[in-house]
């Protein structure tokens, strides 16, 4: 029976590449020349720092630029507050990853409402979605691309 798996994957090499010219282009701009403003990456929290908020919104345009150039989608990005203290201001953004039990479930309910002749099933931080034709997972794949779901997804392993 054909299948696919409905995902939501960074590639964390591509993401470390975009932070990598990220504070590289902050280094040699010269708005922040002698400031130590930077990106940090720590497993699935990039951490923006600069003298002030505003030179913090200024990296985190050159950020996103950076991430939609390597082909990382910025719905997956959940930003917290910008943190101000004396000399510098911090925010924390975390990456998203994998399909929580909340949005599968609200994914499994479109599928189901739109009566397309597959079944979906959770395995874990995916989705499973098979059929009897393929045509019928084409329609399921252009019904999940077509919706309004706000974690960009991605579709693998389809077997015939």
């Amino acid at each position: 029976m054909p299948s696919f798996d409905v995902v939501s994957k960074i590639d964390m090499h591509e993401l470390n590449n975009a932070i990598d010219q990220t504070n590289r282009e902050v280094n040699t701009r010269f708005d922040f020349k002698g400031t130590n403003s930077r990106v940090e990456l720590s497993e699935n929290v990039i951490t923006l720092i600069a003298p002030a908020e505003f030179q913090v919104k200024q990296i985190n345009d050159i950020l996103q630029t950076r991430l939609s150039k390597r082909g990382i989608d910025i719905k997956c990005l959940e930003y917290g507050k910008v943190a101000e203290n004396i000399n510098e201001a911090r925010q924390m953004v975390t990456i998203r990853q994998g399909i929580d039990k909340e949005l599968a479930k609200k994914i499994i309910r479109l599928i189901k409402d739109s009566k397309l002749k597959v079944q979906s099933a959770i395995q874990g931080e995916q989705l499973r979605i098979t059929g009897k034709k393929r045509d019928d997972l084409q329609e399921a794949i252009l019904l999940l691309k077509n919706s309004k779901i706000e974690l960009p997804l991605q579709y693998v392993n389809f077997r015939d």
